[in-house]
């Protein structure tokens, strides 16, 4: 506005000096003239003030999504640490307010409903086209690569690689629509797997389930792969907590060689396998490694057996600066590469033998991925990929 006010200043003035012109000099060529330079300076303050004006409205614009792409992505990962807990917590205060009543009917829901997300949950198209996701994936940015198609006569378990700290990738390309996976491959239903302790949590199962995310256990795999229809994708972080435990910027490392309960799954079903690279997943965070045998890593382990995921020390950037520590993580451009499918027959009963063969395959498969498309993502040639 101030902006405006001065230009429409440099107008009058331009004006006065054109008709005091006028009125003095008895040349009229002259005053012409000197009226002619007044109008083309009051035009030039206006362009130049609405210059100025358009400058600064777009790089407010630009800060504004910059501040909402931050708050999209610090939403949820705080939804993924703590909504679950702070829901039980409140859920528990509130029997002991005058609202113990909405308390109860929620548990007395969440006892009707306790098995819906071994069945699929509610995947709800609404929250998983929601804007917040855009923003979330234009923070980093996360891009999902096609690179061969899928029949939809036929179900898959995606193996994602690697878990990273929280798998962003997966959870943007496969729980929301912000990559436009089901425009890339139509007729596909995706449903990302993870640990089922999250759908014991009141309100955090309700969020995971709209997205898409199921309990990642026989029991629903089995239901999904069997009675669901075909066209179902299952996308199953392999390496786990296990995994996220060695998460580094700079380290492209997969926990595989000993990861075989996929691959049964895969033939007790006869699921197409599909190999799935998420370059730059591991650069998001930064994280503190403890040694084999520290006591550090002795905890993470225990955590990991008896509550089924490891707690990681780690840091991102700030909320308000990139230059602090935070739980923000870094915006590094994580890209994810869905390979070619695997056919698998169908073996109600696989042998060992059975199982280790396709799972050759499949790490050969996730192997010649990885080479095939790192150079078109920043890693030099010689870099090979660890698997474990």
């Amino acid at each position: 506005m101030k902006t405006l006010i001065a230009a429409y200043s440099g107008v009058l003035r331009g004006a006065r000096r054109a008709e005091a012109a006028r009125s003095e000099s008895s040349d009229g060529g002259r005053a012409l003239s000197r009226e002619g330079s007044g109008r083309w300076g009051a035009g030039s303050s206006i362009l130049a003030a609405l210059q100025d004006l358009f400058s600064v409205t777009w790089l407010n614009r630009s800060k504004v999504e910059k501040q909402l792409q931050v708050i999209s992505v610090l939403q949820w990962v705080l939804s993924f640490l703590v909504l679950g807990v702070a829901c039980s917590v409140i859920l528990m205060y509130t029997f002991c307010t005058d609202c113990w009543l909405l308390a109860v009917l929620y548990f007395t829901w969440l006892a009707f409903d306790w098995n819906t997300p071994k069945k699929g949950g509610r995947r709800s198209q609404w929250v998983r086209n929601w804007a917040v996701w855009r923003y979330f994936r234009d923070y980093f940015p996360i891009q999902l690569v096609k690179t061969h198609n899928l029949l939809t006569t036929r179900n898959y378990i995606f193996g994602y690689h690697p878990h990273g700290i929280m798998g962003l990738g997966a959870f943007c390309n496969f729980s929301t629509e912000a990559t436009e996976v089901s425009k890339k491959f139509p007729g596909i239903r995706p449903y990302l797997a993870t640990l089922a302790g999250n759908f014991r949590m009141p309100v955090l199962r309700e969020y995971l389930m709209s997205g898409g995310i199921c309990p990642v256990n026989r029991d629903t795999i089995d239901y999904l792969l069997s009675k669901n229809g075909s066209g179902n994708a299952i996308i199953i972080v392999v390496g786990g907590a296990a995994e996220s435990l060695s998460s580094m910027p700079g380290k492209n490392a997969v926990t595989l060689r000993n990861r075989k309960g996929f691959v049964k799954l895969a033939l007790r079903h006869g699921a197409d396998l599909v190999p799935t690279y998420s370059f730059g997943e591991n650069e998001v965070y930064k994280q503190v490694i403890f040694e084999e045998g520290s006591w550090g890593r002795w905890v993470q382990k225990k955590f990991q057996k008896y509550i089924g995921f490891a707690p990681c020390i780690f840091h991102g950037r700030g909320l308000f600066s990139p230059d602090t520590w935070g739980l923000v993580p870094y915006s590094k451009p994580i890209t994810t590469v869905v390979g070619e499918p695997i056919t698998i027959p169908k073996l109600e009963h696989p042998t060992q033998q059975d199982i280790d063969l396709y799972h050759a395959m499949y790490m050969e498969a996730l192997v010649k991925l990885f080479d095939k498309h790192k150079t078109k993502f920043g890693l030099p040639e010689s870099e090979v990929l660890e698997v474990n």
